[in-house]
């Protein structure tokens, strides 16, 4: 009797404890790490190693999947509150540790109270049963002819899944999705294991790198995976309508080339696959969701466009895997190295293969630069996005306008020195994040004099300097509305002006079968 009253007693003193510290604590209000273009994005007091999302998905798109999200991360401050972003889902119940904890929203955070504070320097896992509704049109869960996929750049992660939904805070992933048989389930990275009970299945995938939260991609659907190896044996999966799998076999042989093409400008491809997920869907963009760039299906079937188009398209979302998936910004300011590079690299591609004039295009994006800048702030200082529209941060001035600054420094600095600051830069900061600074930085190291002056006038004037090398060149503010947001991730407007070698042997192939719903 004596034990039970003093555990009795330790219980009510506990419960008094957390009611006193629930009573003295401020109102749950939603934070941010301070990043201007979106300032409620992120959250500060603890860093993100690893998350793992388990989704069942019932076959309805219309219907919210039921979710779970585990998270191990560490404080790096005391925390008597634990902020995640997530929004347009429904929590059930939370844990820190093991032990529930209370919660709340506020705004576009859930905001946790665990029962005891969590030290500095601590170790933590964070559990959150949840659903995830992939109604609405703001990002996030895209509804397919088929089922879903993910868009989630910029800001549309945590309409998905709880998380530090900034790109700043890189950390591994482990899905687990639970859909019915006779669907596919993909997502980033290698697949581990695909268990199944009755008419449905389970999907174990698992990423071999860190990632940001805006680069995940989870896609359930009437889906092939068709597989085949690019350079160095690497294992290339493209996942595509099932009824379109022959149709769209003459772009995806393309991809091991494209691979191919890319190493040898910059060096080895910077994770453990690629592939091409092609979705029955408008987005009205593509996507360089890490390991899996996503695609519109129109890109491929809809006649009209040019083949070194889409070639080109093809080569912009794999640049992306070197420039902002393998090194991500650091603050969405940071994008113009992003954009600007897979745009390059596109250009290149385009000029190389096709006689595409890269000259030409620069030309012509410098007559439009201050057009750019004026209605979207220049590459690394843009206007923030429009309210409620994240996406109209993607911008012209975020695309050709960008490449225009890479062109300026290679007429600056010259071939050989911009061909090894290309290489260095992917290097240096493989999985990692970086930013304008450290580029400037390394660019002036390359070059063998400081290059601060040249990109403080390139990135951060509202006049576009002169071009090095082409004192003809002019700019002028063009009319039309120059803030619109460009068909993100492609060749600027589709516009059709019309080859890539085959390479390998496509099959449909999963767990010893073809019939095209294994991955």
């Amino acid at each position: 009797m004596l034990l039970t009253n003093r555990r009795l007693r330790a219980a009510l003193l506990a419960a008094a404890s957390v009611s006193l510290v629930a009573a003295t604590l401020p109102a749950p209000e939603p934070l941010g790490i301070g990043d201007p273009l979106f300032p409620r994005l992120g959250n500060p007091g603890y860093d993100v190693a690893a998350y793992d999302l388990d989704f069942t998905y019932g076959g309805d798109n219309r219907k919210p999947l039921d979710a779970i999200t585990k998270i191990d991360a560490q404080a790096t401050q005391r925390l008597e509150r634990i902020n995640l972003d997530f929004t347009h889902g429904k929590v059930r119940s939370v844990q820190v540790n093991g032990a529930a904890a209370r919660f709340a929203t506020a705004g576009e955070d859930l905001v946790i109270t665990p029962a005891t504070p969590v030290e500095d320097g601590a170790r933590m896992r964070i559990t959150v049963s949840h659903t995830s509704d992939p109604a609405g049109n703001r990002g996030g869960w895209v509804r397919t002819g088929d089922g879903l996929a993910m868009t989630n750049q910029a800001d549309a992660a945590h309409r998905v899944f709880p998380g530090n939904d900034h790109p700043a805070d890189k950390a591994y992933f482990t899905f687990r999705i639970t859909a019915p048989e006779r669907l596919t389930a993909v997502a980033n990275g290698v697949l581990e294991g695909r268990a199944r009970a009755g008419a449905i299945a389970t999907w174990t995938y698992r990423t071999h790198h860190p990632m940001a939260t805006e680069l995940a991609q989870v896609s359930i659907g009437d889906s092939t995976v068709v597989r085949r190896q690019g350079p160095g044996g690497l294992p290339v999966r493209d996942v595509v309508p099932t009824k379109d799998r022959q149709k769209l076999e003459p772009w995806l042989k393309k991809t091991p080339d494209q691979i191919g093409w890319m190493e040898r400008q910059v060096g080895p491809y910077p994770f453990e696959n690629y592939g091409v997920l092609v979705v029955g869907a408008d987005t009205g963009f593509e996507l360089e969701t890490q390991t899996l760039s996503l695609f519109e299906r129109s890109l491929f079937t809809q006649p009209g466009y040019p083949e070194w188009y889409v070639d080109s398209v093809m080569v912009h979302e794999l640049a992306h895997q070197w420039f902002g998936d393998s090194v991500s910004p650091r603050r969405w300011s940071d994008l113009w190295l992003n954009e600007g590079h897979a745009t390059w690299y596109e250009m290149r591609y385009a000029q190389e293969h096709a006689g595409e004039s890269m000259e030409t295009r620069m030309r012509e994006a410098y007559r439009q630069s201050n057009g750019w800048r004026a209605a979207g702030g220049p590459p690394a200082s843009p206007k923030p996005p429009v309210e409620g529209q994240p996406i109209s941060l993607f911008r012209p001035v975020m695309y050709d306008g960008s490449a225009l600054v890479l062109y300026a420094l290679r007429q600056e600095i010259g071939e050989q020195a911009f061909a090894r600051l290309e290489r260095d830069w992917v290097r240096i900061h493989r999985d990692g994040t970086a930013t304008t600074a450290d580029f400037t930085e390394l660019a002036s190291s390359v070059a063998g004099r400081d290059l601060s002056a040249f990109f403080t006038a390139w990135l951060y004037r509202q006049k576009t300097p002169p071009m090095p090398g082409h004192p003809d060149w002019r700019s002028e503010a063009p009319a039309g509305n120059q803030n619109a947001p460009r068909n993100r991730h492609a060749a600027p407007d589709r516009t059709p002006h019309g080859t890539g070698a085959p390479h390998g042997t496509g099959t449909s192939d999963g767990t010893g079968t073809s019939d095209g719903n294994r991955a």
